[in-house]
């Protein structure tokens, strides 16, 4: 769900955000984005994210290509590429003329205190990846993973079998584990070929959702890392598909995928 705060300025509590993304009492989604005045001379706009459950976030680069795609139907700006802040980072959004939408996700970000993450609470292992034992409803086992930050925290494990995954116990098990004091999102990979990959994304706040733009940068460079992947890598997701593009340490993360409207709506709200 995207809001134009620019042209109706309108702060939404949380209160009322977790109703509108009730999918039976509300409007139903996964974030909801605000389109705000920039706060900085370098930026277009600020981008602030909520998931469904009125939480603030740093970070959805699904969203940033919708918010991309919103600003120039509505005819907020002509600009292209865009430049936009969010809560720790400046994303540049280029719309093709295909429509697909590219997005400059900055730097991944692998010191444990981006995300934050309390590394010395978990095993380390090979390749940058650590390993803690978690406990769903049903059993305690060891999971390896590998911890990065691009913008929002991540950790991604690869997986032999994504469908036999259990994503909901595994996700929020290991989001609400004490080393991530914050929370994170935990990306479940498959690596079909080493240009093609298969993804599922438990987000915290909001659940298993059907894309996650930032888990699908954190899985392919993770991949790439682990030297298991080779840019570019398209993503599949139950949601679609997005490539990712990353050439290594100390180069940006470039997504690139669709947006496309569902419908729009008003509504009418009491007075800040």
């Amino acid at each position: 769900m995207v809001v134009d705060c620019v042209s109706q300025p309108y702060s939404l509590s949380a209160e009322q955000i977790a109703l509108f993304a009730d999918r039976k009492l509300g409007i139903g989604f996964d974030q909801l984005l605000q389109i705000e005045p920039a706060t900085r001379p370098d930026a277009d706009f600020r981008y602030r994210i909520f998931n469904r459950d009125g939480s603030e976030v740093e970070h959805c680069g699904n969203g940033a290509r919708c918010f991309a795609k919103y600003v120039h139907e509505k005819g907020l700006t002509k600009k292209n590429p865009i430049k936009v802040e969010t809560v720790n980072r400046l994303l540049s959004l280029k719309l093709s003329d295909s429509g697909e939408v590219t997005v400059n996700m900055g730097e991944p970000d692998f010191a444990p205190a981006s995300l934050p993450f309390a590394s010395d609470q978990v095993a380390r292992e090979d390749f940058g990846r650590y390993s803690c034992e978690i406990m769903t409803s049903s059993k305690t086992e060891r999971i390896e993973f590998e911890a990065l930050s691009m913008g929002n925290p991540h950790a991604v494990i690869v997986v032999s079998n994504l469908d036999a995954v259990d994503v909901a116990g595994l996700g929020e098990a290991l989001g609400a584990h004490s080393s991530f004091p914050k929370g994170v999102n935990v990306g479940f990979m498959q690596i079909m070929e080493d240009q093609r990959i298969r993804l599922r994304v438990f987000e915290r706040g909001s659940g298993e959702t059907l894309a996650c733009g930032t888990g699908a940068c954190a899985a392919v460079v993770s991949g790439c890392r682990q030297g298991l992947l080779s840019s570019p890598v398209e993503v599949q997701v139950r949601g679609g598909r997005l490539i990712i593009e990353w050439q290594g340490d100390g180069a940006p993360v470039l997504m690139t995928g669709p947006a496309t409207t569902v419908y729009e709506g008003t509504l009418e709200l009491p007075d800040n």
